[in-house]
């Protein structure tokens, strides 16, 4: 008689994974805060899309305080990060989500004064460098991690 195995559920197969109190902290809330760092990249690059879409609400504070809880807590649970006491722990992790946010913030506004207000220029600006930047972050992250010693 064969087995069956079970079928993998909707959600795996999209790569989500179940919720719970870990992978909403690590997993849902940094994955929204690269939907916000995303977005954020095109409100600095072009304003006026998203005051379009927004149009009583300058929705910038909110983009970046997505981005910084995401890629805080993103950083937070990085294996480097894990033989530190928590208060080390909040304080590396705040360090690098608010450079990496702040920092992107001024390398698409100084593009943003460079290249010609076009609105699609712009905008595939913002999001081809936001997806570099990420992409490099992440790369570098997961580099560290690999010199952390295994316990």
């Amino acid at each position: 008689m064969a087995t069956v195995k079970p079928s993998a559920s909707v959600g795996s197969k999209l790569g989500l994974k179940p919720l719970n109190t870990h992978t909403l902290l690590y997993y849902y809330v940094p994955f929204q805060g690269v939907l916000s760092y995303t977005a954020l990249s095109i409100n600095v690059m072009n304003p006026s899309l998203v005051l379009r879409v927004f149009p009583r609400k300058d929705i910038t504070n909110i983009l970046l305080m997505n981005t910084l809880l995401g890629s805080g807590l993103y950083l937070y649970e990085r294996p480097h990060l894990k033989s530190l006491g928590q208060k080390e722990r909040i304080l590396y992790s705040a360090f690098g989500a608010v450079t990496f946010s702040l920092g992107s913030v001024l390398i698409w506004a100084i593009l943003r004064s460079v290249i010609p207000q076009n609105v699609p220029l712009c905008t595939v600006c913002g999001l081809g460098t936001s997806l570099a930047l990420m992409k490099i972050a992440r790369n570098y992250t997961e580099h560290v991690d690999t010199l952390t010693k295994k316990t």
